[in-house]
């Protein structure tokens, strides 16, 4: 699957692991994708055969359902395999090829991105869209304040707020450690461009549909004020679909 699947020398490990369906798709090739017990955890196979990351490491997953989740993807390919319909094994080549060997500046991005989440930033103005902000965005840094013991500052505009230290270190102290909700949480914070939506979908505390609706509170804003953008709407899904990927590996993984 290396030609399917290729990655280049990582600059961000886990982006660089992520990049890369190439345009000519191979046929399928296979009767049926099932999942296999292994020592490392549980392996997709197609037709009793293993299946290699573009590292050449086995695609396999901690749990049974995200092992499942990954062969149905493998499953619902018909005449071609097409990677861009297969977030799920994105993700699990990410996580493998990417997130296991260099976890700490995974780590340390999602720590960035928290230190300017996108919950700090607020329009002044028009007033719907204001409300619109606080109902989404308020619940979550009250749980933050109130589970965490993270105490964030908001402001109006896009000027940079810094954060106080001891509510960075409450909050980035839940940061996983293990690759595969490691990298997970990776994806969902840059999807959003909320490392706090994230935390609280790893954390029970949202769906991702709720949290994908937080994150997108302006941009549906602009929508209902001048209309749709096809083209936006179909990038939007295509990085929703990511999005769903990450959060079925936080779900499946707190539970």
């Amino acid at each position: 699957m290396r030609e399917l699947f290729e990655i280049n020398p990582p600059d961000d490990p886990i982006e660089a692991a992520r990049r890369g369906a190439r345009p000519a798709l191979r046929r399928r090739f296979y009767e049926r994708a099932e999942v296999a017990a292994t020592a490392g955890g549980y392996a997709v196979q197609l037709d009793g055969k293993p299946v290699n990351t573009p590292a050449h490491r086995v695609l396999a997953a901690p749990t049974p359902a995200l092992a499942q989740a990954i062969a149905a993807e493998w499953n619902a390919q018909t005449d071609v395999i097409d990677p861009a319909k297969m977030p799920q094994t994105r993700l699990a080549n990410a996580v493998i090829d990417g997130v296991a060997d260099a976890p700490l500046p995974v780590a340390d991005e999602i720590r960035k991105c928290l230190s300017s989440d996108l919950l700090f930033y607020r329009a002044a103005s028009p007033q719907g869209l204001v409300e619109l902000q606080a109902q989404h965005w308020d619940p979550i840094l009250s749980w933050a304040c109130d589970t965490l013991g993270a105490r964030f500052e908001i402001g109006e505009g896009v000027v940079y707020i810094a954060q106080p230290a001891d509510a960075l270190t409450a909050a980035g102290a839940i940061i996983p450690k293990d690759p595969w909700p490691l990298g997970a949480l990776h994806v969902a914070t840059t999807l959003t461009g909320s490392a706090l939506l994230a935390l609280a979908v790893s954390h029970g505390r949202l769906s991702a549909d709720m949290a994908w609706r937080a994150a997108h509170v302006d941009e549906d804003w602009n929508t209902a004020q001048w209309g749709r953008d096809e083209m936006a709407l179909a990038r939007r899904a295509f990085r929703f679909a990511e999005f769903s990927a990450a959060a079925t590996v936080l779900n499946a993984l707190r539970e």
